[in-house]
């Protein structure tokens, strides 16, 4: 004689494997979600005609060598903004800081220039990077009045700073 279960109870392993398929499904969306990033700091320095924005590396040199950039515009060879920046979470595309430079106006509109790095993922207190504008760019762009940069996680902006003028 053959005996046939048929309760109305499931069997405990088909609801276990039930509640751990429902867990998946809606823990799979936070880890797919994309990173989040951050400018902490930007830094707009000139360079002289040797690509150095301070003669030591004392911040009291640095800053009192680009006040002589700053008023001997004949002495620059170019502009370098070094950027503080960091992700956090998972980063499934590349990254690319962009910055955007805007100058003295030419007729009605100013003068735009836009430079794309790409960066590798920031480690837990943030990494910098230096984004350059020199040489022959530099004399043709002329005087930066406006900036702005951005992190980008494949084509969704993730994090952004700009300056006052922007």
């Amino acid at each position: 004689m053959v005996f046939i279960n048929v309760s109305a109870e499931p069997p405990k392993m088909c609801a276990i494997i039930s509640y751990l398929a429902l867990l998946c499904f809606f823990a799979a969306p936070l880890h797919a979600r994309a990173g989040e990033g951050k400018i902490i700091k930007v830094l707009p320095q000139f360079l002289d005609a040797r690509g150095r924005a301070s003669l030591s590396p004392s911040l009291y040199d640095r800053d009192a060598y680009q006040s002589v950039l700053l008023q001997h515009p004949e002495k620059r060879s170019g502009i370098q903004f070094q950027i503080h920046w960091k992700t956090k979470g998972g980063v499934w595309e590349p990254l690319t800081l962009r910055l955007e430079l805007r100058g003295i106006a030419e007729g009605n509109l100013p003068k735009e220039h836009v430079l794309d790095q790409r960066v590798d993922p920031s480690g837990w207190l943030g990494h910098w990077s230096n984004v350059v504008l020199s040489g022959a760019a530099y004399r043709d762009f002329g005087e930066v009045t406006a900036w702005r940069v951005t992190l980008w996680e494949g084509r969704k902006q993730i994090g952004e700073q700009k300056s006052f003028l922007w």
